[in-house]
């Protein structure tokens, strides 16, 4: 019985070390990729006040704080990256729809709602409310905040935005 006890644990010991291994190999691997080179900063040639080059729309469709927690951290990396050489939309649809209400009806976690605002306010991003959506909560203009826009329907929204040059990102 202790024979068979070792023999176990010294394949589990193996099995460790190569996962270790190969976890260090992968991590090792990654650090010696070379960056993307479509990934540039904006031209030193830009002027202020340009049009964009890039253009993003984002579906936010669910009310999940680490759903829109990764949406919102996605858009300050591209901001971040981008600065003013990108224009962001983002179409609230469904339960993403709270975060653009005064007074939701599903629990929006405080700080995404300030961000969502910031954004708005900091970065000109434009937050797209669902009319669709609007009707069946039984709200109209005076209930969503001052910065949101309105699409009677929001999957045209997506479509429009998609026909005018802005890439859909969706999670």
């Amino acid at each position: 019985m202790f024979k068979q006890f070792m023999q176990n644990n010294l394949l589990a010991i193996l099995l460790l070390s190569l996962l270790s291994f190969s976890t260090y190999a992968s991590a090792s691997a990654i650090q010696k990729l070379k960056p993307m080179p479509e990934l540039t900063p904006p031209s030193a040639d830009r002027f202020p006040g340009d049009p964009p080059t890039h253009k993003a729309v984002f579906m936010w469709n669910k009310s999940s704080p680490e759903y829109q927690h990764a949406i919102l951290n996605s858009m300050q990396a591209l901001v971040t990256l981008y600065g003013d050489d990108i224009e962001i939309a983002v179409v609230a649809i469904g339960p993403g729809i709270h975060v653009l209400a005064k007074h939701p009806k599903r629990k929006v976690v405080p700080l995404t709602y300030e961000r969502v605002e910031s954004f708005a306010k900091d970065y000109n991003v434009r937050w797209i409310a669902c009319g669709n959506t609007m009707k069946t909560l039984h709200w109209d203009d005076k209930d969503m905040r001052p910065f949101a826009e309105y699409a009677k329907v929001g999957a045209a929204a997506l479509m429009v935005l998609q026909e005018n040059g802005f890439e859909l990102l969706v999670w």
